[in-house]
């Protein structure tokens, strides 16, 4: 059986099809889908002997593709993909005839296969037809046979092991022809991915080329504003403000105005920079756009991520981002600097908002505010502390400097600062102005009327503010004239405190009678006793006498008329009967350690002497200068007795100082009481003082030059004409008042026994502090300051009692109200400070006439 008749039996199993070189797997949408059926071409039987004249056939095989295939593939998109495979076939067509000897090889092991067979079959049918004919010749050739058999057996296996190998062989050589056709099947899907990667590599170009012509687009841009700058300058001289210029404002003014405008723009920054980043890196690299665009955000981010860049073209790119990431993150850190900065700078100056209710507010800064400062301290501890908030037009770390600065104990109150101007309503917000109990207005240190013109305008802003103010406003003035303006603007808001009218009526007052301004800083401070107003439905009914000795640990002082419209009344008459929502004005110690009790026992006795105190004609002398300097003569004028004088010893020109008088209102034809004397000098030179008659002064006298030698002894040794050795011989006649300014300067004139003081920025800040917890005592220091009205006196305790009488101070008090005088407190003769609200009041004592007593009386 021959090798063709083998290969032309159609029960051969191993008939040899080679596929077409263009075959394509395709479905009706896609060429390279999975699915699509493999088509193969043939080849003619009759051409397998000489596989060296096989041709293909010329028919294309993708007319046997499907209808909606064929109608895919004949679309003019694909004629470049249908091109490039007819050429990869040909090209494959010359690589299988290089393969030839393979081929030959093959059809070699098929021959010998085939011949195998065949050689097999006709040995069985020879070897049949021998046993039928020769059946009887059988026994007589059976060593023959037996012989012959076993060597075709022999060579019968041997051909078995052969086929066996050649079976073998077979099969290797199927699995080459199955690679081969797999390569062929990758070798078209790699064309249509090249077709695929064309058009990709199309869009890659396209995007390298759109990123660059971003990039360059804002350089074209400033040129061409600069080439319209410079044409429009050049056609139109009139023109001064280039269109860059312009340009510039706008983005200034933007940046400035919007808050948010940096950081929008900065983000639009980034995200143009990660756009743009990821279009170039798509065009240099095999990436898809969105992994290019997380690689741009990458290299933002981080620029240390384009080290593992491969290539120029991505180096480039990459080294680019990276380049502008930086930029972007050094303006990212500097605005996130600038952010933190300006944050930790408004709060270091004090412009963060005051987050209070209930607080004190203070709006000014002067050399009053320790002293006004401590008071209200003082007033808050029995609260457990409170919050006074400072705004003035200094530094916030300043402020908080000079107040740690001050020697006082806080006792629980916080005290915040904050830098503004009281005349901004927006400063006055960050205060929390309209949630403060109270406002306090201090005057500048300087010129007067400036001083109350400002506090003007501070109390116009207050009065404008919307949400309006819950607290009352106290304002501190310099000038009396300037009160009524103030009063008018504020209206019912307003409670004003003179401060030179204040100072310059207590020193008078002191001058008469020494000792008291001890006594006026007991009852302005919060540190002793001060006057408080409160209600006690038990007394409604009650005379005011009874009242008097009512309080074991009060003073009664006064009435709140509720039917006068809230009217304090000082130093009421003994008949007044306290009627409904009539209140008591007492000085005690705080508002909660007093209350009335039951009613004492009181003999009232008679008065030991002759109660009327003539006023006799005293000699004062006035050193220096002060602005309302009319305003304490004409308190003189009132105060003291006809006939006395007034010498006004200063470095004033006399020609000047009656002009400045006049201008101050002062009417020198209208002085009744007084006679003015004036000398020029200064009073801290010595040969100064000495040209007056210092002991001819009632304020000031000097000892006779017999009785200062009769003590020299004593004393020490001075000259002939030492005043101030004559003035410390006087020391237990003369009384020197000093305006102090500074409150530490008394712990030296404290040492001394020849002068008295009065702490006029300490006394101011009290009153100030006094009337900022409750405005109603406003009106109770105004009638104490006043020409007219109640004051303080200091009598002689003759005027009540007998040398060594025995007395309790309640019976003190009944006998003083014989003459309409309430007593506060008194002043032992060895004593150097006076008691005011004494305790134990029921309590009897020995007195002696050398003491004196405190009270409240109408002046004379």
């Amino acid at each position: 059986m021959s090798l063709d008749s083998a290969e032309a039996s159609p029960s051969s199993s191993r008939d040899w099809f080679f596929p077409s070189p263009s075959f394509i797997h395709s479905t009706s949408n896609s060429p390279q889908s999975p699915n699509y059926p493999r088509k193969f071409s043939t080849i003619p039987r009759h051409s397998r002997s000489s596989h060296t004249d096989w041709k293909p056939p010329k028919t294309s095989t993708f007319r046997s593709v499907s209808s909606s295939g064929s109608a895919a593939y004949g679309d003019p998109k694909y004629g470049r993909v249908r091109r490039r495979i007819e050429l990869r076939r040909r090209e494959k067509m010359a690589k299988q005839e290089k393969e030839d000897p393979v081929l030959e090889q093959k059809r070699d092991v098929s021959k010998a296969v085939s011949g195998v067979k065949t050689a097999i079959g006709e040995m069985g049918i020879r070897d049949f037809g021998q046993r039928v004919k020769i059946r009887w010749q059988m026994a007589s050739y059976i060593a023959i046979l037996i012989t012959a058999f076993g060597s075709l057996v022999h060579k019968n296996f041997s051909l078995h092991n052969q086929v066996i190998d050649l079976q073998d062989q077979i099969s290797t050589m199927n699995i080459r022809l199955q690679a081969c056709n797999t390569s062929d099947t990758f070798d078209t899907i790699s064309i249509l991915q090249e077709g695929d990667h064309l058009s990709s590599k199309g869009l890659k170009i396209l995007a390298l080329t759109v990123s660059i012509a971003l990039l360059s687009m804002p350089l074209f841009v400033f040129k061409y504003i600069d080439y319209i700058s410079k044409f429009r300058s050049s056609y139109n001289c009139s023109e001064k403000v280039s269109l860059n210029k312009q340009l510039e404002y706008r983005v200034d003014v933007l940046l400035s105005v919007h808050p948010y405008a940096k950081a929008l723009a900065l983000l639009v920054a980034t995200l143009m920079l990660i756009c743009l980043g990821g279009l170039a890196l798509f065009g240099v690299t095999d990436d898809s756009l969105a992994d290019c665009l997380w690689l741009s955000w990458t290299y933002v981010a981080d620029s240390g991520n384009h080290a593992n860049s491969e290539g120029m073209g991505p180096r480039l790119v990459s080294v680019s981002i990276s380049f502008g990431g930086m930029l972007i993150f050094a303006m990212m850190l500097g605005l996130v600097s600038d952010a933190i900065s300006e944050k930790l700078d408004s709060l270091r100056k004090g412009r963060s908002e005051v987050v209070e209710q209930n607080h004190t507010l203070i709006l000014g800064w002067s050399d009053k505010l320790g002293s006004l400062l401590n008071q209200l301290v003082i007033a808050n501890e029995s609260l457990g502390g409170g919050i006074v908030v400072v705004m003035a037009e200094r530094d916030k770390e300043e402020m908080e400097l000079d107040i740690a600065k001050m020697e006082f104990d806080f006792r629980g109150t916080s005290v915040i600062c904050r830098s503004g101007s009281p005349l901004i309503l927006a400063d006055l917000k960050k205060v929390s102005v309209s949630k403060a109990r109270a406002i306090v207005v201090l005057a500048d240190d300087g010129n007067a009327d400036q001083s109350d013109a400002r506090a003007l305008r501070t109390v116009l802003s207050l009065t404008g503010v919307k949400e309006g103010l819950r607290g009352h406003i106290v304002v501190e003035l310099s000038d009396l004239d300037n009160e009524v303006l103030v009063k008018l603007v504020g209206g019912e808001l307003v409670e004003t405190v003179v401060a030179h009218d204040v100072i310059g009526r207590l020193m008078i007052q002191c001058a008469r009678q020494p000792g008291l301004a001890q006594i006026w800083e007991d009852i302005l401070g919060f540190e002793n006793c001060e006057f408080y107003i409160k209600r006690w439905p038990q007394l409604d009914g009650m005379q005011f006498e009874d009242v008097l000795i009512s309080f074991p640990d009060a003073i009664p002082c006064g009435v709140k008329v509720a039917s006068r419209g809230g009217k304090i009344i000082l130093n009421p008459e003994d008949s007044y009967v306290l009627q409904g929502g009539d209140e008591v004005l007492v000085i005690a110690e705080d508002d909660d350690t007093y209350a009335p009790g039951a009613l004492p026992m009181v003999w009232r006795g008679s008065l030991a002497g002759d109660f009327i105190v003539p006023k006799l004609t005293e000699k004062i002398l006035l050193c220096g200068w002060r602005r309302d300097m009319e305003d304490m003569i004409m308190v003189l004028d009132a105060f003291l007795a006809p006939g006395s004088e007034l010498w006004m010893f200063n470095e004033v020109v006399e020609s000047e100082r009656e002009r400045k008088l006049i201008d101050g209102g002062l009417d020198l034809s209208r002085l009744v009481n007084i006679t003015l004397v004036h000398r020029e000098g200064n009073a801290v030179i010595r040969r100064h003082l000495e040209s007056l008659p210092l002991e001819s002064f009632d304020s000031a006298k000097r000892l006779p030059y017999r009785e200062a030698m009769v003590t020299r002894g004593q004393r020490g040794s001075f000259s002939r004409g030492s005043w101030i050795g004559e003035m410390q011989q006087a020391s237990d006649r003369s009384v020197i008042i000093s305006e102090i300014l500074d409150p530490r300067t008394k712990n030296l004139l404290s040492m001394s026994k020849i002068s008295d003081y009065v702490l006029s920025n300490e006394l101011v800040s009290m009153a100030l502090a006094m009337v900022a917890e409750d405005r109603q005592i406003n009106d109770v220091l105004e009638e104490l300051f006043a020409e007219e009205g109640n004051e303080l006196h200091i009598r002689l305790a003759e005027l009540y009692l007998h040398e060594g009488e025995e007395m309790s101070f309640y019976e003190v008090i009944l006998r003083a109200r014989q003459k309409r005088e309430i007593v506060i407190g008194y002043r032992l003769e060895n004593a150097e400070r006076a008691v005011i609200n004494p305790p134990n009041k029921n309590e009897r004592r020995r007195w002696s006439v050398k003491d004196v007593f405190v009270v409240i009386t109408e002046k004379e």
